[in-house]
């Protein structure tokens, strides 16, 4: 298998956006890429779609995790070092 075709590591932050960041990671995966997911500067907002877009990652395997400590009890927390290893071992970035 050549490098092009190589499984690839995509990690997407959801710092603006998190609904649109959600769909986006899910959407990723169609391409057979694994996906990582981080939610970050403040919790997940309880809406309609939200919830929709939370049963999309379930959906398609993915994991969130989270650098916000106020739903650490809800998701793997990543602290600082956490994320900079995350970042270091994905092949791109989005940052959403």
């Amino acid at each position: 298998m050549s490098d092009a075709r190589k499984e690839k590591v995509l990690l997407v932050l959801a710092r603006r956006d998190h609904a649109e960041a959600m769909r986006v990671a899910a959407g990723l995966t169609i391409f057979g890429h694994r996906v990582a997911l981080v939610f970050m500067t403040g919790p997940v907002a309880e809406t309609p779609e939200n919830a929709a877009n939370a049963e999309l990652l379930e959906l398609t395997g993915i994991e969130p995790q989270t650098t916000v400590e106020a739903m650490a009890d809800q998701l793997p927390f990543l602290d600082a070092e956490g994320l900079a290893h995350a970042l270091g071992a994905a092949d791109a970035v989005l940052s959403i």
